[in-house]
């Protein structure tokens, strides 16, 4: 799809600029009006409007630093942990109390640290190493953060009522779906609405990467970490929705008592383990991704040459990534499955070494071509990969189903565990945090205190965990609060939580470091690491327009291979210089070569993302005690909230279709389909929603290959003449807005307002009609007909938001937001119905069809 076939004009002028355009000066008094122009534009927000700042710098250092507080509570969470552990018979902490911490440091880790902190260190760095202005959707963002703080402070707050999860991170049926309190409720809830705001950092973290490259930034030449980011993005879309699903199943157990995990009523508690780790798996490889992509920005830097080998560490990054989706019964050795599939799974485990260990020996062979100066980013490296390495070692050996019966759930595990999240997570993510300081900060890290903590982190880490292995190999089970005396534990244990609170000191002096005063530090060179990449083009004193302007990029290593590149730059010499309109525009090219298709317009400060966010919250939190009224409220209020934001601030039709954005190149104030950064985020985003969806159809046909009464005998099936009724509504729902779309598009204006009047009504009765199919059916008798309920209830929610969006163009053709030109939103909207058309007619398939089939 082209911008000329979505009616809107092309890009003019000449690109790519030629060698005497880019030597061209331009003159001081023209750039220093640009610059008071640009500053106006994008100055942030003051005084008690400084919490509505939308833009990536803001939002990045708030998520990093929130992300840090949990990671910190989750930190003293285990060293009570360990204090309770540190002798045997101990009574520091109850049993029950016990199971709360040690359920909330898992958790706390993995949802509250672990992927927010890339998602949160990828928005504060992604523009700059892009060369870009900020991320495509700044609102998006900001509500992302704001969500995952509610959920946050909602989750972890918990701990201090006594009313926390106490099952497990992995919270595993029955024990979960059995307990009493509401901790089971906060963790399903809480954290599901976390995984939404993890997913909408994802989605604007690949259109950012895929869209907002600057000029000439071909997808071969972008700087490595786009790439991870890329694939991570990715894998979060594919590895959290199969968890939102068993959620979704999960708390209609909870809370109606349908019994899809009670086998007594035909449930299954390893449905929840298989969407668990399909889930968990890659969560490692989410999780270690990215900080493999922070030492692919320092190696090259301290080795002073490019990395080696990149086309095959970004193959590894691709196979790692997909590999990881081929693992998780790695988790599930013991639970009886054939020897076939241990089999399978097993060597799969195997097979992930090859990619992951292609990435490390290409660091090491750019160190060794290099002339490697020992700074204090690259020991943390080392340190990483130190621990990494034994960490993959045990890996290897836990990956062998015969040794792995023997280790599972003891303490070899938490070793194995922790070696391979502290070396392929946290130790890089310090030394990036060291290395990208004066991008961010414009200040520098002691290195006299960043030693200190590293030395006292590696120590105090090793002399922590090294001994679980042998504690473990003793038989020491996890999970257990305490444990009697002449075991031979005693002593290893002890020695474990002298070394976790080494780690702790270590930690204190790494916080001290990050947080002090540095006023009285002199300015900073505006590259102190000598890199070659795009984020140390950045302004020191800082601006707040993230590029002064945004530069034609042909080499890997610009700062390196393009003499002149960054004074041209400062003078406003490149691609949109200017904002003489006062508004915030970034740069939208193409998604293979980078060749610029667009200016887009971008918001700014607001309240509204605060207000979405604060009542989307309210819909998932108050379920967890069972308040459903409020519930419903703070849904249909987060949609007006929502629906308020996108009329206001997207899509809206511009003053003017062309804009100079420099160089003699004029390009597009609008796009709409394909072209546009809307129809990318939508086409991502249900993605990941139909991910969601085959993990329902799968839990659907699990059950019928793992029970012998499913569907039960005499079973009542759903209605087959509504189900004909729902499918032909759906079916008419799609042509109708497709219609409506095409229409549009040639002026029939009448029309396409009519097919967009009566779409939403046809989804309306299609969704009735599928929810009166199954409405004999007793969900609670059976797992087969709750399994048909999760499913009608699915499809109907999702008609519900789909009639939202067709009334919502109905709306913008009658005010003039949505015209036969301007018709960006009638494309995501058709966007959308292809993808839940889709999963309806499935849905009616399997409710129709799969009863006799079965």
């Amino acid at each position: 799809m082209t911008v000329r076939e979505t009616g809107l004009p092309r890009p003019e002028g000449p690109y790519p600029p030629t060698e005497a355009m880019l030597a061209e000066p331009v003159p001081e008094d023209v750039a220093k009006a640009q610059a008071e122009r640009l500053r106006a534009a994008w100055a942030p927000p003051t005084g008690w409007r400084y919490w509505t700042a939308v833009n990536n710098t803001k939002v990045g250092k708030w998520y990093c630093l929130t992300a840090l507080v949990f990671m910190l509570l989750a930190g003293v969470m285990a060293l009570i942990i360990r204090l309770q552990l540190a002798v045997p018979e101990n009574d520091l902490v109850s049993a029950d109390r016990f199971n709360q911490l040690f359920t909330m440091h898992g958790s706390a880790m993995m949802f509250l640290f672990a992927v927010p902190m890339f998602e949160a260190i990828s928005i504060l760095l992604l523009p700059g190493l892009l060369g870009a202005r900020d991320m495509p959707f700044p609102r998006l963002s900001a509500f992302g953060y704001w969500c995952f703080l509610i959920g946050g402070v909602f989750v972890i707050g918990s701990i201090f009522f006594d009313a926390a999860p106490r099952a497990g991170w992995f919270m595993y049926p029955p024990l979960a779906t059995k307990d009493d309190g509401p901790g089971s409720d906060i963790w399903l809830l809480g954290l599901s609405f976390i995984e939404i705001a993890s997913i909408a950092a994802a989605v604007e973290l690949i259109v950012g990467s895929l869209k907002c490259r600057p000029p000439g930034m071909r997808v071969n030449i972008m700087p490595l970490y786009a790439w991870y980011v890329l694939v991570v993005g990715g894998m979060i879309l594919f590895a959290f929705p199969p968890l939102i699903a068993g959620d979704f199943l999960f708390e209609l157990e909870r809370s109606f008592d349908w019994p899809f995990f009670d086998p007594e009523r035909g449930g299954d508690p390893m449905l929840w383990q298989h969407l668990f780790w399909i889930f968990g798996h890659p969560e490692v490889y989410i999780v270690f991704l990215p900080s493999i992509a922070i030492a692919a920005m320092i190696v090259p830097t301290v080795a002073r040459r490019p990395i080696f080998g990149y086309s095959w560490i970004v193959l590894s990054a691709v196979g790692t990534g997909f590999l990881s989706f081929g693992l998780w019964v790695h988790h599930m050795f013991t639970t009886g499955l054939p020897s076939i599939s241990l089999g399978f799974f097993s060597a799969a485990s195997e097979a992930v070494v090859i990619p992951t260990g292609i990435q490390i020996f290409a660091f090491l062979a750019t160190l060794m071509a290099g002339r490697v100066k020992m700074t204090l980013p690259m020991l943390w490296i080392s340190g990483a990969l130190a621990i990494f390495t034994m960490g993959g070692l045990t890996g290897v050996m836990l990956a062998l189903a015969p040794f792995d019966f023997q280790a599972h759930d003891t303490y070899f595990i938490v070793a194995h565990l922790h070696y391979t999240l502290f070396g392929g997570m946290v130790f890089p993510v310090i030394a990036g945090v060291y290395y990208f300081y004066p991008f961010f900060r414009k200040k520098l890290m002691s290195e006299r205190l960043g030693r200190w903590a590293f030395w006292l982190i590696f120590t105090g880490f090793n002399l922590c965990f090294l001994p679980m292995h042998l504690t473990g190999l003793w038989g020491m089970p996890r999970r257990i609060y305490t444990y009697p005396t002449g075991l031979g534990w005693d002593g290893l244990n002890l020695i474990s939580t002298l070394g976790a609170f080494v780690v702790a000191a270590g930690f204190a002096i790494f916080v001290w470091d990050l947080i002090r005063p540095k006023g009285g530090q002199p300015q900073i060179p505006r590259n102190p690491w000598d890199a070659g990449t795009l984020e140390w083009t950045h302004d020191v004193p800082e601006e707040v327009w993230g590029v002064r302007s945004i530069p034609h990029v042909t080499t890997r290593y610009p700062l390196w291979d393009q003499p002149g590149m960054q004074g041209r730059m400062d003078a406003g010499g490149f691609y949109l210089p200017d904002a003489r309109e006062g508004k915030r525009e970034i740069l939208i090219t193409s998604v293979i070569d980078a060749e610029p298709v667009q200016v887009q317009r971008v918001s700014g400060p607001t309240w509204i993302t605060h207000l979405a966010a604060g009542f989307t919250g309210g819909a998932f939190i108050f379920p967890t005690f069972h308040w459903y009224p409020p519930a419903i409220a703070c849904g249909v209020l987060a949609i007006c909230c929502i629906i308020w934001w996108l009329w206001t601030s997207t899509a809206r039709p511009p003053e003017t279709d062309i804009k100079d954005v420099g160089l003699d190149l004029k390009l597009p104030t609008y796009a709409a389909g394909p072209a546009s950064t809307g129809w990318w985020a939508m086409w991502i985003t249900m993605l990941g929603d139909a991910t969601a969806f085959a993990s329902l159809i799968f839990g659907f046909f699990f059950y019928w290959t793992a029970s012998p009464d499913f569907p039960p005998e005499g079973a009542v099936h759903a209605a087959s003449g509504l189900i004909g009724l729902a499918a032909v509504g759906f079916a008419a729902t799609w042509a109708l807005t497709v219609g409506g779309r095409r229409l549009n598009r040639v002026q029939a204006v009448g029309a396409a307002r009519a097919c967009l009047a009566f779409a939403p009504l046809m989804a309306a009765g299609g969704a009735s009609a599928l929810i009166g199919s199954v409405w004999p059916l007793e969900p609670s008798a059976h797992v087969y007909p709750a399994v048909l309920w999760a499913l009608a209830i699915w499809v109907a929610a999702h008609c519900g938001v789909g009639g939202i969006m067709q009334l919502y163009c109905l709306a913008g053709s009658l005010f003039g937001k949505l015209t036969p030109r301007y018709d960006a939103d009638i494309w995501n909207v058709s966007l959308y119905w292809h993808f839940v058309t889709i999963a309806a007619l499935v849905t009616c398939a399997v409710l129709g069809l799969a009863p006799g089939a079965l």
